[in-house]
């Protein structure tokens, strides 16, 4: 089945993020994922609709996949609060020490929507009716400095199944369980990317003549053909009314398309170059 999924993502904010993400020490920041969860409105209207199952299904299937997208960027070290409970029964130890640890951020996804409905279309000419399952739910993303329980980054996030030739002529449940792994799958992958480009901003580690090699690979969303443009980071800018820094200034240098990609790192080919060099952030276009 065809999925075409419809994603949105607006970041609270862009360069003040990076500059709190780079005053952290140098390694693997610690990351724990709080336990996905529905609002109570968005879990009431499911209940009844008849559709609170469904939900539950795919609320627990974010749950897990998001740990396991988060984790295969290979980019945090990753501290899952879901499993808080189990761990502390384990290690005989209070559940707190498993929900903060020494966590440098905290992300928190609570879905605020969720659509399940089956439409039926009749076509008289030909004699078929063709019965599909439109599924869709979307979540907010929101990253917290685990320190100081400040808001730093959110991002809205909404998948659905949009594929007008799916029939379901089989069992609702067989194809929901299908069309529910799908969908969540999706969207963990994109909360994990939208994480990963909020902490750690793709960089040029090398130029070669036409050619420069990021440090993202196939694990943290690169995809041949994608466009990026390249940015030169300046200086530090501060706020003349708070004293906070704004992060550093970027100037645009440049813009590249994916062309391999590799399980840690990918390679462009350099489209417009006024000073692209090795340490340059890259920020995906989207088209």
């Amino acid at each position: 089945m065809r999925l075409a999924p419809i994603f949105s993502a607006v970041l609270a904010a862009t360069m003040s993020v990076a500059t709190v993400f780079a005053q952290a020490p140098v390694g693997p920041k610690k990351l724990a994922v709080g336990k996905v969860k529905a609002g109570a409105a968005v879990s009431a209207a499911a209940l009844k609709s008849g559709k609170a199952i469904s939900m539950a299904r795919m609320t627990e299937a974010l749950d897990g996949q998001l740990i396991a997208a988060l984790e295969s960027t290979q980019k945090y070290e990753i501290l899952g609060r879901s499993d808080a409970d189990a761990l502390a029964t384990e290690a005989g130890a209070t559940k707190r020490v498993f929900e903060f640890g020494d966590a440098d951020y905290l992300l928190v996804v609570s879905v605020d929507d969720f659509q399940d409905a089956v439409k039926t279309a009749t076509f008289a000419a030909l004699g078929k009716t063709v019965t599909q399952r439109v599924v869709r739910f979307s979540a907010v993303g929101k990253i917290y400095d685990a320190k100081t329980n400040k808001i730093i980054a959110t991002a809205n996030f909404q998948e659905q199944n949009a594929d007008a030739e799916e029939q379901l002529g089989v069992k609702d449940g067989e194809t929901s369980d299908a069309l529910l792994v799908k969908l969540t799958r999706t969207m963990a992958e994109k909360i994990a990317q939208r994480v990963v480009d909020i902490g750690y901003p793709a960089r040029v580690v090398s130029k070669i003549d036409k050619m420069v090699t990021i440090n993202r690979g196939d694990a943290a969303g690169m995809v041949t053909g994608q466009l990026w443009e390249v940015f030169a980071l300046g200086q530090e800018l501060i706020d003349p009314d708070t004293g906070k820094s704004l992060g550093k200034e970027e100037m645009a240098v440049g813009k590249v398309r994916v062309t391999r990609v590799n399980p840690a790192t990918s390679q462009a080919t350099i489209l417009d170059d006024t000073g692209i060099d090795r340490g340059a952030v890259l920020r995906r276009v989207e088209q």
